[in-house]
């Protein structure tokens, strides 16, 4: 045990940058340890929000796809089999008719089709939740750190 009258100067240096209790581990060499930890933890979480943010635009872009070519198809191909109706609907009934029959029964195909299309797009989120719910643990955690 040293005697308090014998620390000199240069003695009480060592001591200084040093937290109590602790060794003789630096105050400041963990301040640098927590600023290195919270720089890795930010990388790590916009590489997790960019995973997530591309893994949710391959969604929308999937599913928006499906809407696209159907609607193409349905554009394309609807068009000759509603002229065809129409052209079987005339012999029984005035063209007009024929035509306002075919086109009222397409109407409700796209209806369907829209309403289904909106519904799967309603299923798709876009905000990156492992991302929250990991920030939010960090946070926790550096909180219980700095009590």
């Amino acid at each position: 045990m040293k005697d308090k009258s014998k620390i000199t100067r240069e003695g009480l240096d060592e001591f200084r940058d040093a937290a109590p209790g602790s060794g003789a581990r630096p105050i400041s060499g963990i301040f640098q340890e927590i600023v290195s930890h919270l720089t890795e933890i930010v990388r790590s979480e916009i590489r997790l929000a960019r995973t997530e943010i591309r893994q949710d635009v391959a969604q929308v872009s999937k599913a928006s796809i499906f809407l696209v070519v159907s609607a193409v198809f349905s554009i394309c191909g609807l068009g000759f089999i509603l002229l065809s109706v129409v052209y079987a609907l005339e012999k029984s009934m005035p063209a007009w008719t024929a035509a306002l029959i075919v086109g009222i029964g397409a109407g409700l195909i796209a209806g369907i089709c829209l309403w289904v299309g909106r519904n799967k797009m309603r299923l798709i989120s876009l905000t990156p939740g492992k991302t929250i719910q990991s920030l939010q643990e960090n946070v926790t955690w550096l909180k219980k750190q700095t009590k």
